[in-house]
């Protein structure tokens, strides 16, 4: 019979006609025969079996196997033995070279039928002892599979007691090996699938052993924190840990974070592997596992491990939010790798060139996982944008992207902020910030940002760039008797001079805190601002007191004297007067007091006072010994109300009104009125500079520093309770208050008034309302009248009125902005550029100073950004626009610097002297040696940190490139949109980029 069924099956017959015959030939099988007949077809169908070259010879061969087994048990039992079996296992089936692949099928299928047999336990000892030794030879993932699917068909058969354990571990080592060398679509399913059964094999021996759980686990860190491995193990390792029970992750986690044997280079390419399972499709727990180590890490204060693989794996954790069968977890492996990086913003910084096209992927998605993953995305964006703000400029086209989706509360961002950082303790991160390898292109130098001191940095880098503060400040001698200006001027000199790209100022901050400011916490930088200037002030009068009883002791040369007993530096640079006088609406008496300042603080007027038009500016209220009310017809005015300085004598012209105003632009000769819109636009056409004269004073609904200005110089009427006190009368009567600028400072600071206290919450508010800022704005100062003979004697203000003001020219130079809505959280940064005099800006060849309107708006100098440690360039289109595209960035405190040529003669001195001050300043000696000292240790550090780096970098798993998951979603109108679902789930090379 054996002879019949191999010619029929050898036979050239249609598969049809063979079928036919073989039935019979199965059908006769059936029947009871001799045991010499039933070998020769257990031979005949075991040969078919393991060697036919057709699956129809295969499907014979185990058809006729199964009958045999099924009604010649005896025989089956007498054939299929130990020996056979042992022989097949070790030495294959068929002609050498060419051994069978189906051995473990064939056993599979045979031990159906010997199970209740005697010699059963004798096969399964075989095999118990067989399948560790085939796993150790590290079979593919197809035999793999077979031995997976043996074994959990037979669990007899799986190896018992040391030998399960070292199962175990065999078994992941050759799942770290495995491969898929093919990139179609069907044979990576196959892959999975055959993946999938080998897990499924551990997951059943761990459920019934779980003492090899932990063993096995040991044994998948030893491999994925190798680094002697010339190739990465397999992703599909992430397939074992899905079956890891989550209620031994705590313990096994704290156990790996504490082992000492196990170090840091091998740890971090142990998580960078793991990070990388993030693309695994078929893991189940895996970012759990992930973020958990993570944590444990952060527990043990790892924060060098975190650093470098946040940053090294960020970016292909973020491509694969592209593919919806892995974005879950991939989702959640990126919220807490950000969310937890809240010392520097290097690790979001990383993504925001791709953020853009990863929205717009994800929009074209449309799909309830695209819906959900891009709110979850914006949730993260807005909690990045909150920590680290201050980057207008980086993040308008991430703004522009998720404007349409939803913006979490603040309470929310803190509370997602507070529970996923690291620690909570700011210095245990200061070393590892800032990671910047070198000096901004810029030139420029940032501050070390030393818990909440942005408000001092902003400050520092402000005073830094006002180029006459600063000269003054290097050129200070030393043995000065000024220990807070030294540190300024030491760390002025490190700004100037460093070669590292930040530079902590921790001495200069002890030095400088006001005692009443809580450490850690944020605080006002206005506030600041005025207790260093008012601490520096004091201190050199305290200086100068000193000096003058040395010389009355006759031990001061007069050269000494004379400087000594000139203003402070505060004084000649920032030191402005302001004439109050407040007059009795009954008796008409006038009483005034002159005060000195540095910064005048700007409320916001009420809405009324609000003037709408195209320049935003309000005429300064004049006092005078005769108040009058508006005039009934408004249109006679240029703005309302109007009060003049002082009546008219007989035949006199009235006087006009002086305004607070942007610079005009016009020609000389030309008319100048600052009221009248025709003035800016005029020449738009013809001169760009008066087109953005008009952007820069802001648009009709928005308010002007303008506006500010004026409403702090206009009348403030005195009733009711705040009534005044008449020397004269004797008595409380109604009266009206009038400032008067009397001296224009060298570097004006205004203080936008946006905090104010709420008695509902017992919280400072923050006034949101966007303030456009002039880049150039006119000042009236009030001067004497032969003062202002003198000045228009000597040709330096021809446009002097002869009501008393004269006109002071300020640029715009800093801009500190405040990103939040409470003075006590938030950050600062700040905008600045270096205005100076030069010859081709502030006076011709001949040493004559030019006229005001001769010298152009200044866009052609460099604007920088100056965030912590971060320098960027910037543009005053950026300063002028952060508020409209972030609400809760707003100005807060802005330096102007005042154009020679346009000052009183009160001032002419001071400027003089710090306009010789602009050459480069010369260090004394120890600052010198300090500085170069400080540069060499620099170098120093900076050769240690790259060797170190290298070790770190050269132990990170080498993956594949991540930005191909970009480069395949790029538009294209042959393209269904890369990835997603709505393109049919991608090509199969998109899907084995996505695995693999």
């Amino acid at each position: 019979m054996d002879k019949i069924l191999e010619a029929v099956v050898m036979s050239s017959y249609p598969n049809n006609v063979k079928q036919g015959l073989v039935r019979r030939v199965i059908e006769a099988a059936k029947q009871p025969m001799d045991s010499e007949q039933c070998w020769s077809m257990l031979e005949l169908s075991t040969k078919l079996y393991l060697t036919g070259d057709t699956k129809y010879k295969r499907e014979i061969g185990k058809e006729v196997l199964e009958v045999y087994g099924h009604y010649h048990p005896e025989e089956f039992e007498e054939f299929f033995n130990v020996r056979f079996l042992l022989s097949l296992l070790q030495e294959g089936y068929g002609p050498l070279g060419k051994r069978s692949h189906y051995v473990l099928d064939y056993i599979q299928l045979g031990l159906q039928f010997v199970l209740e047999s005697p010699s059963a336990n004798s096969i399964f000892s075989l095999l118990r002892i067989e399948v560790l030794r085939k796993v150790c030879e590290r079979p593919s993932p197809k035999q793999c599979a077979k031995i997976s699917k043996l074994l959990t068909q037979h669990p007899q058969c799986i190896p018992t007691g040391k030998h399960q354990v070292l199962f175990c571990q065999q078994l992941i080592r050759c799942i770290g090996q495995f491969q898929c060398v093919s990139e179609g679509e069907e044979d990576i399913m196959e892959f999975l699938e055959q993946v999938n059964k080998v897990s499924g094999l551990l997951q059943r021996i761990w459920r019934t052993q779980t003492s090899a759980i932990l063993p096995s686990l040991k044994e998948l860190f030893t491999i994925i924190s190798s680094t002697e491995e010339q190739e990465a193990p397999s992703n599909a390792l992430a397939s074992v840990v899905q079956f890891v029970p989550l209620e031994l992750m705590d313990g096994v986690i704290r156990n790996l974070t504490n082992d000492d044997s196990i170090t840091d280079v091998q740890m971090m390419t142990a998580i960078g592997r793991m990070i990388d399972w993030v693309s695994w499709p078929l893991g189940k727990n895996i970012d759990k596992w992930i973020i958990a180590l993570l944590k444990g890490l952060a527990a043990v204060k790892k924060f060098s491990i975190l650093i470098e693989v946040t940053l090294s794996k960020i970016e292909k954790v973020f491509s694969k939010l592209l593919y919806p069968i892995v974005r879950e977890g991939a989702l959640s492996v990126l919220q807490y790798m950000l969310l937890s990086f809240q010392h520097s913003h290097e690790a979001f910084h990383l993504l925001l060139p791709h953020i853009p096209r990863l929205v717009a992927s994800l929009k074209k998605e449309d799909s309830n996982s695209a819906a959900s993953s891009l709110e979850q995305l914006a949730e993260l964006i807005h909690c990045m944008f909150f920590r680290f703000s201050g980057f207008p400029d980086l993040y308008e086209p991430v703004l522009e992207a998720v404007k349409a989706l939803p913006i979490p509360n603040e309470d929310r961002i803190k509370h997602l902020l507070g529970q996923n950082a690291w620690t909570s303790q700011k210095n245990e991160l200061a070393c590892f910030y800032p990671r910047l390898a070198s000096k901004s292109e810029t030139g420029k130098i940032g501050l070390i940002n030393l818990g909440n001191t942005c408000y001092m940095n902003s400050i520092i880098q402000s005073l830094f760039m006002a180029s006459d503060f600063r000269h003054s400040v290097l050129n200070l001698t030393e043995g000065n008797s000024q220990p807070l200006m030294t540190k300024l001027q030491w760390l002025f000199a490190f700004l100037e001079h460093s070669q590292r790209p930040a530079i902590s100022p921790e001495s200069f901050l002890s030095a400088s805190w006001p005692p009443w400011f809580t450490p850690g916490a944020q605080q006002d930088c206005s506030e600041y601002l005025k207790y260093l200037l008012d601490r520096l002030h004091e201190e050199e009068k305290t200086g100068k007191r000193i000096y003058q009883k040395l010389k009355e002791s006759s031990l001061m040369s007069q050269a000494v004297e004379h400087h000594y007993l000139n203003k402070t530096l505060i004084e000649k640079m920032f030191g402005g007067k302001m004439m109050t006088k407040i007059r009795c609406l009954k008796c008409l008496n006038v009483s005034s007091r002159e005060e000195a300042f540095t910064d005048l603080s700007l409320a916001f007027p009420p809405p009324d006072r609000h003037v709408r038009g195209s320049m935003s500016v309000l005429p300064v209220e004049e006092i005078g010994p005769q108040f009058i009310e508006p005039p009934e017809n408004p249109s006679q005015l240029t703005g309302s109300p109007w009060i003049p300085r002082k009546p008219p004598m007989a035949g006199e012209p009235a006087a006009p009104p002086m305004l607070v105003e942007t610079l005009g632009f016009q020609e000389p000769g030309e008319p100048t009125n600052p009221l009248s819109s025709e003035v800016v636009g005029m020449d738009a056409a013809k001169d760009p500079l008066l087109a953005f004269g008009e952007q820069a004073c802001g648009p009709k609904d928005s308010r002007s520093v303008l506006d500010l200005i004026n409403y702090f110089l206009s009348p403030e009427r005195l009733t009711a309770e705040n009534k005044y006190h008449c020397e004269k009368c004797a008595s409380l009567q109604d009266a009206e208050k009038v400032a008067e600028l009397t001296e224009g400072p060298h570097y004006l600071i205004l203080t936008l008034l946006r905090f104010s206290f709420d008695p509902r919450t017992m919280k400072r508010k923050k006034i949101l309302d966007n303030v456009s800022i002039p880049v150039v704005l006119k000042l009236p100062i009030l001067v004497a009248p032969e003062e202002t003979e003198d000045v228009c004697r000597s040709g330096k203000d021809r446009a002097a009125p002869e009501n008393g003001f004269m006109s002071v020219v300020y640029d715009l130079c800093s801009v500190v902005v405040h990103s939040g809505i409470s003075s006590e959280s938030g950050h600062y940064y700040c905008y600045s550029r270096e205005c100076t005099d030069t010859i081709a800006h502030g006076q011709t060849r001949d040493g004559t100073p030019k006229p005001a309107s001769d010298k152009q708006l200044d866009f052609e100098i460099q604007w920088y950004l100056f965030n912590d440690t971060r320098v960027s360039f910037s543009s005053f289109e950026s300063v002028s626009n952060v508020t409209s595209f972030f609400p809760k960035d707003t100005a807060y405190v802005l330096f102007y610097r005042q154009r020679p040529g346009r000052q009183s003669c009160l001032l002419h001195e001071a400027l003089a002297e710090a306009g010789r001050l602009h050459g480069e300043p010369s260090l004394h000696k120890d600052l010198m040696e300090a500085i170069s000292k400080d540069n060499i240790l620099y170098l120093q550090e900076q050769e240690k940190e790259a060797r170190n780096r290298a070790a770190y970098i050269s132990a990170l798993p080498k993956s594949p490139l991540w930005w191909r998951d970009f480069d395949r979603d790029k538009d294209d109108d042959n393209s269904s949109g890369g990835c997603s679902p709505a393109a049919g789930g991608g090509g199969s090379g998109s899907f084995h980029g996505l695995v693999f």
